[in-house]
């Protein structure tokens, strides 16, 4: 064989080798077609600067919704004041139901291969400067519902073809220079209008171009639909008015600040994810640097955190949860972040989008450059300043806010179950943030029992919890206690090196005993350096304590602790807390004494029990 064949040859199959490299590593249809448009319609600087070609996935993009096989559903481009064209490479987004163009400056004919996107039900693209004829492929769009022309420069007849769209509800193909006759079909449209044309409406219907006008008895009903909605909704209005102002008036304090609505029922998932992308596995790998070591920002029970950057340079925080070797429970997950989705509060961590396939889920969220509670505490860098005093009671009070938001105004409610320093972030004005909440739930969405797999972290667990497997709000609250103890001493919830001076290793247990001594200096962090108000701090450890009690029932609900915290009602519930605790710790006392007597006493009582009355 001469060199020259062989040279061929190789050549040959590198080229083979770069196309099956580009088709199967680097395209993406669906970006691709997209990008195109962008292109050609020319659209300004200022727009689409996330419709970024080599992005891996363009349902991240913005005005771009996909479904859950990250399929391209619908583009939404409304008065961007774009000048070009419109893209022919548009029709090979088959699942595309609803292309939105109106409103812009767009010129030149309307593709044929718009007739390829047979899963349309919408297209509008009202208000444009478009030109040449309707392409009677349009009629291939069988499940289109909504046709909108109007206001454009199309010329030529109305194609016949489009009598064969059973499924249209909506024709709107006025103020353009279109002529000649009408198919008839269109007429049984619900609504038309084909005025401000020179078309021929029919030889017996000289006068009906539009649907509003056709029947004055139908126009007629709509304007007493109109008053009748218009003097419902007001009605509405005064009613709704009126509930809150009673309500506000019913309270001793007067309405809180923030006012919260739960809607129940379906609701469509544009507007149930609203800002919630949908991200591919490969665009998360690229920004995490394929989940580099180097880029882990925490780990816990529900899987590692990495920090992560996006093309635009925008720094996110991605969870990588744990436990997910079912691939059914995909919906079931979708379902559980939606919910968490709809806890919107300045004191939770804002959920911007996930990811799913059938062995990973994933989280993402905005990147906390404060890191958290936890990392200030005891793992910051000696160049960084100590967490004030001022600050942790302000840390203190923002996240009681976010759990009583979740346990008193989220419907359902949303447990937490891994309430800690670690899972308290810090924004950029060091506010507290509650973050990983609800994740227990999702990480448990394919499980049918009750009591679902203990999570959390040892030291802040309840202890009905631990030995149940049952959480409640109350289990929450318990966490939250530990965690205020974290932020009055500085140190972790559990600490064997305390072995060496005491018996104490928990943190609990060494805060209840020095309390006891009123030793109240030796509980505060000695990095605090004494810059601290000895009366806030007695008050944190008596809310730490309530929140803490054994008994779930005895503990305060997170609402009362907010209320705690803010000055009212802890001096009863203290008072209260410290008369049962010195009978129970009598009561031990009396147990542990009888103990260290020796079993023979033991028996003695039991004989004397046992004796006859």
């Amino acid at each position: 064989m001469s060199q020259s064949v062989v040279f061929g040859m190789k050549l040959f199959v590198a080229a083979v080798t770069l196309m099956w490299l580009h088709t199967t590593v680097g395209s993406d249809p669906q970006g691709d077609a997209l990008y195109a448009l962008k292109v050609s319609i020319k659209a300004p600087s200022d727009q689409l600067r996330d419709w970024n070609q080599n992005q891996v996935n363009p349902c991240t993009w913005s005005n771009v919704i996909c479904d859950s096989n990250n399929f391209v559903t619908s583009v939404t481009l409304s008065g961007m004041n774009c000048s070009g064209t419109l893209s022919p490479g548009i029709g090979v987004l088959k699942t595309l139901t609803t292309l939105t163009l109106k409103g812009n400056g767009i010129t030149g004919d309307i593709p044929r291969e718009f007739g390829n996107l047979s899963s349309l039900t919408s297209l509008d693209l009202e208000n444009n400067h478009l030109t040449g004829e309707i392409p009677s492929s349009l009629g291939d769009l069988k499940k289109l519902q909504f046709l909108t022309l109007s206001q454009n420069n199309l010329t030529g007849g109305i194609p016949e073809s489009l009598s064969g769209l059973n499924s249209l509800i909506n024709i709107l193909l006025d103020s353009n220079n279109l002529s000649g006759q009408i198919p008839e079909r269109l007429f049984q449209t619900p609504k038309y209008n084909f005025t401000g044309n020179h078309l021929n409406c029919g030889v017996n219907l000289p006068h009906r171009c539009e649907s509003d006008s056709s029947d004055s008895g139908t126009s007629h009903k709509s304007k007493i639909g109109i008053i009748v909605g218009i003097v419902g909704g007001l009605a509405i209005i005064f009613l709704i008015g009126g509930l809150l102002f009673f309500l506000c008036k019913g309270r001793h304090k007067g309405c809180k600040e923030e006012v919260y609505v739960d809607v129940a029922g379906e609701v469509d998932r544009r507007i149930a994810f609203g800002q919630l992308k949908r991200f591919a596995w490969r665009e998360l790998q690229l920004a995490t640097d394929n989940f580099s070591e180097k880029n882990i920002l925490g780990q816990g029970a529900f899987g590692k955190v990495y920090k992560g950057v996006l093309p635009d340079n925008t720094k996110i925080a991605v969870k990588r949860l744990t436990d997910f070797e079912s691939p059914g429970g995909d919906a079931a997950f979708q379902r559980e972040v939606e919910m968490i989705s709809f806890a919107v509060h300045k004191n939770l961590l804002r959920l911007i989008g996930f990811c799913t396939t059938q062995t990973e889920r994933l989280l993402v969220y905005p990147y906390m450059q404060n890191l958290s509670v936890a990392y200030r505490l005891r793992e910051r860098k000696p160049e960084e300043p100590v967490l004030d005093w001022e600050t942790r009671k302000r840390v203190a009070l923002g996240a009681a806010r976010g759990l009583e938001y979740l346990h008193e105004h989220c419907n359902p409610k949303i447990i937490h179950r891994d309430v800690k320093a670690a899972n308290v972030l810090l924004d950029e004005d060091f506010e507290a943030v509650v973050g990983d909440f609800g994740l227990a739930k999702l990480v448990d969405v394919r499980k049918t029992n009750v009591t679902t797999q203990v999570r959390g972290t040892m030291g802040h667990i309840a202890p009905e919890y631990l030995s149940t497997g049952k959480s409640s709000e109350r289990t929450d609250v318990f966490g939250y206690g530990i965690m205020l103890l974290e932020l009055v001493t500085g140190q972790r919830a559990i600490d064997f090196s305390r072995l060496e001076e005491e018996d104490d290793v928990l943190l609990l247990d060494h805060v209840k005993k020095l309390e006891r001594e009123k030793r109240l200096d030796a509980i505060v962090d000695r990095n605090l350096n004494k810059n601290y108000d000895i009366q806030d701090v007695e008050m944190m450890i008596q809310v730490a304590l309530l929140c803490t009690q054994a008994s779930p029932e005895d503990r305060p609900a997170m609402s009362d602790v907010v209320r705690m915290l803010e000055g009212e009602g802890l001096a009863e519930r203290w008072e209260e807390w410290q008369n049962v605790e010195v009978t129970r710790r009598q009561e031990y006392e009396r147990l542990q004494r009888r103990f260290e007597w020796g079993e023979d006493s033991l028996n003695q009582d039991a004989i004397e029990l046992s004796g006859g009355r």
